[in-house]
């Protein structure tokens, strides 16, 4: 089950590998900054927030993906261009991380992305994202791809069919528009809508790959959060556990996740890290592949490996 007929897409954001067989390359993580409640803002109106705090909260990311050996990106959260050219101006200035643009609006995204465009940081950004919603999706690839945009995400979901074949034919609907844009990187967030639905969302995974051999994922985050503001004061402080099992499940059966405010890299990241260990563990078992450079399982398994290593001979 971990090693598809069809090849598999691997995409490069910025030196980040994400795609390709399961097993092979670690999920993708993408944490959220200046989302509604982030307590780094100060004044989301004026673009205002503690920059000592931001700085250190990216340093953080970037230590534990290193530490990990799970790739790490942020996606900046804004409602005007405006806004959002503050945050992208700050952050590259900071890091050389690459960053994604998480904007509802087609139109205020699409100004955000002109920024992007001029400020020529078009192989660091990731487009986020196109959506069965959007206005006039022919348009707007027509302006992604004459801006010179590379990596864009596309966003499936089926108002008629909630189930994992809805998503499936989201894409195919949405898939031949998007293609027009020549994009370098097309990922697949197939959109979960409840915590016991995030299984539609993972077995949506599954079937694009199958079928596609596109990179897919999504935000665990969305289910394990709204499950927590849904929560009694008692079973509040069962959030840590619940997101950290969310996340590491929907690993098994993705490229990138959403993992929301960057207050959950301490629990998110190792529990990632564990289970694309058990993903290269399981893809070994089916075809003898070990996957290379900093992957978690040679990381925080290195005796695994070598005795991996032992069997096949090397």
């Amino acid at each position: 089950m971990f090693r598809y007929p069809l090849d598999q897409r691997v995409c490069d954001i910025g030196g980040i590998k994400v795609g390709g067989p399961l097993g092979e390359n670690p999920p993708l993580l993408i944490g959220n900054m200046f989302q509604k409640g982030d307590l780094i803002l100060e004044s989301r109106k004026e673009g205002k927030f503690n920059r000592e705090v931001a700085e250190e909260k990216i340093r953080e990311l970037e230590q534990t993906s290193r530490e990990t050996g799970v790739p790490a990106m942020i996606a900046m959260v804004a409602n005007s261009a405006e806004e959002m050219k503050t945050y992208i101006d700050f952050f590259t200035a900071f890091t050389e991380m690459p960053f994604a643009i998480d904007i509802w609006q087609q139109k205020i995204r699409l100004e955000a992305a002109r920024y992007v465009a001029g400020r020529g940081l078009q192989n660091r950004v990731l487009y986020n994202s196109i959506t069965p919603w959007d206005e006039d999706i022919p348009a707007q690839v027509s302006e992604l791809k004459e801006m010179g945009i590379k990596h864009v995400v596309i966003q499936v979901f089926d108002m008629e069919d909630k189930r994992p074949t809805g998503r499936v034919k989201s894409l195919k609907s949405l898939l031949p528009l998007v293609e027009k844009g020549n994009f370098e990187s097309i990922l697949i967030d197939t959109a979960v809508m409840n915590l016991p639905t995030t299984t539609f969302s993972l077995l949506a995974n599954h079937l694009i790959k199958k079928e596609f051999g596109l990179p897919v994922g999504f935000a665990p985050s969305n289910g394990t959060y709204m499950w927590r503001k849904a929560a009694s004061e008692k079973d509040r402080n069962k959030f840590p556990a619940i997101d950290a099992g969310v996340h590491a499940i929907s690993a098994l059966m993705s490229d990138f996740l959403f993992f929301g405010p960057l207050t959950g890299i301490n629990r998110v990241f190792p529990a990632v890290a564990s289970a694309a260990s058990m993903t290269a563990a399981l893809a070994y078992v089916e075809s003898s592949f070990l996957p290379a450079g900093n992957h978690p399982l040679n990381l925080l398994f290195p005796d695994v490996v070598k005795q991996f290593k032992q069997e096949k001979g090397e």
